[in-house]
């Protein structure tokens, strides 16, 4: 599986066989040779008169109804320090299928919010902002999109995960404190079922990638070890398997599995639809789901009730304690095949959306610049949890996730929606039990070490 690229959409797949080095552009000339750290905003480029083209996930942003600050507001903000950069901004709903598409088309313009593709392939696409020792003291999040010791991607914001939620759905079921445990979080849900007319948990099934969320919370969130992610679970076998101590991936994926089987969920996941949610959500109607920061905001705005709107901590303790892993949002991509005018006046815009903006404060998340501290109100339910943000992987080791993801055929976030949707199927239909699912998983994932000659050092139990 080394020799071919790995990337998680079958349409790419069948478009392009081979690896996708060979689909990419021909190179467009001379590349620019500025570099993000070295990037003066209000002076550098001053003499650059371009057009550059964005191909971004945020559709919301595009539309003059958007209640927060749009892509136009944006541009214009922009255009009064570099009057002579033209932004032009495409958007998708199916981003995630869509950006892979047109990357390996060749067609996506001058930046674009890296989908999920394998970080060797990066530098076959997107143009290195700087070393990353350098950019380590201008971005959080540098190793987000870092390839042996180059950064290729700058994250949009930050988002520590948790779970949105309907304030005053909670208080109408007599919930006055909020969940610590899978258990807790659960009774929760069978609460609000009793005592209100809301959905306690909504899947968002049908959409796909929502369901993909849920592989966000088995690293930092889940074990408290910033180390765990990247490093130890790729030594891990049976990773899968109950810790017996409420810890761990086996009980982040078991708390939608109960649900759906307890029938806390919507009726008809088949039906779910994201768009919808965000206004049922405003308005009562779903009590929670399980999603990144970054849809507080979007929640907020989708009616007149912001205020019942809430994050909280994911219901995991680690010996008392809480964590949330705090990692990088989609991030901005540059165009290696660009023209050197264009890149450099795409890495100023990259820079002045992270610097200038207030982008990731309006949008509920958090600051990428490296002094950036303040944090949104979003998490005002946060004071005694402790964020995390995944290391890296250790240094000869930065495909071995990759390598194994893609020979265990789990796709562990990269895009894995239908081993999640799998989940919510046979917890409704009642046709496989929650522990045969992670048994099949744990044999998939051992294979998978065997395959890659892993040193196993290992294995999930209480610690």
């Amino acid at each position: 599986m080394k020799a071919i690229t790995k990337i998680a959409a079958a349409a790419v797949a069948a478009v392009c066989a081979v690896s996708l080095a060979a689909c990419g552009g021909s190179g467009s000339g001379k590349a620019t040779n500025v570099t993000y750290p070295q990037i003066k905003l209000g002076t550098t480029g001053k003499n650059i008169k371009t057009t550059i083209k964005l191909f971004s996930h945020r559709t919301d942003l595009a539309q003059d109804s958007y209640n927060g600050t749009t892509w136009k507001e944006y541009i214009a903000e922009f255009n009064k320090m570099y009057p002579n950069i033209t932004v032009k901004v495409t958007t998708n709903s199916n981003y995630a299928d869509s950006a892979l598409t047109r990357l390996q088309g060749g067609d996506w313009g001058d930046i674009m919010m890296i989908p999920a593709v394998d970080k060797s392939e990066l530098g076959n696409y997107f143009l290195s902002y700087g070393k990353t020792s350098d950019m380590d003291k201008q971005i959080k999040y540098v190793h987000a999109w870092e390839y042996k010791g180059d950064v290729y991607g700058v994250p949009a914001n930050g988002n520590a995960v948790g779970i949105v939620y309907n304030k005053k759905v909670f208080k109408e079921a007599g919930v006055d404190k909020l969940p610590n445990t899978p258990d807790e979080f659960i009774k929760d849900l069978k609460a609000i079922k009793e005592k209100t007319k809301a959905t306690p948990l909504y899947t968002n099934y049908a959409a796909g990638w929502t369901m993909g969320a849920w592989d966000s919370y088995i690293g930092g969130t889940a074990t408290g070890d910033a180390k765990y992610m990247n490093q130890e679970l790729l030594h891990t076998k049976d990773p899968f398997s109950n810790p017996k101590d409420g810890t761990h991936a086996y009980n982040v994926y078991k708390i939608l599995y109960d649900a759906v089987k307890d029938k806390l969920t919507e009726d008809d996941y088949s039906t779910t639809d994201w768009e919808g949610s965000k206004s049922k959500m405003n308005n009562g109607e779903i009590a929670t789901m399980v999603l990144g920061s970054w849809a507080v905001s979007q929640i907020k705005q989708a009616g007149s009730n912001a205020d019942d709107i809430g994050y909280m901590p994911f219901p995991i303790s680690i010996k008392g304690k809480q964590y949330a892993t705090s990692a990088a949002d989609y991030s901005y991509g540059i165009n290696k095949d660009s023209s050197a005018d264009n890149q450099e006046a795409s890495m100023i815009f990259v820079k002045w959306m992270t610097e200038k903006s207030g982008y990731a404060y309006n949008e509920g998340g958090i600051g990428v610049a490296k002094n950036d501290t303040k944090l949104p109100d979003t998490y005002a339910e946060f004071n005694n949890v402790k964020f995390l943000e995944d290391e890296p992987a250790v240094s000869g080791e930065e495909d071995l996730f990759n390598d194994l993801n893609s020979d265990s055929e789990l796709a562990i976030n990269a895009g894995g929606d239908k081993r999640v949707q799998a989940i919510v199927e046979h917890a409704a239909n009642g046709d496989e039990s929650y522990d045969d699912i992670v048994k099949d998983w744990n044999s998939k994932w051992n294979e998978a070490l065997k395959t890659e000659d892993v040193s196993v050092k290992y294995t999930t139990v209480a610690k």
